[in-house]
């Protein structure tokens, strides 16, 4: 419900804040925290909060479609591409990648 509200609110993927709560609450392993997500987030990912916006006006339909094309095949290559990556190194690049976006937005 946070990472949905967070969502909602921010426009942020909701495995900003699912990823890190599997890990510490649930000590799920890198590798089933990101997966996990995914099939969490896979249906319902913002769909009541993209008819909100787009009701108010905020959505550009082609942009949002080619970017969702562009994520539609990027998660294939992304995820065979971390498989074999040890979990240890791919939960670091997952912290590198928060701090980097956080640093990003806070400039």
């Amino acid at each position: 419900m946070i990472a949905g509200i967070f969502s909602g609110a921010f426009g942020i993927g909701g495995a900003t804040i699912i990823i890190p709560a599997l890990l510490f609450f649930f000590s799920f392993s890198q590798h089933q925290a990101q997966g996990t997500a995914l099939a969490a987030l896979l249906l319902p990912v913002g769909l009541l909060a993209v008819l909100r916006y787009y009701h108010s006006g905020n959505v550009v339909i082609n942009i949002a479609l080619y970017t969702a094309l562009g994520f539609f095949i990027g998660g294939f290559f992304g995820a065979m591409i971390v498989q074999p990556i040890p979990d240890l190194i791919l939960r670091r690049a997952f912290a590198v990648y928060l701090i980097a976006i956080a640093i990003g937005m806070l400039f």
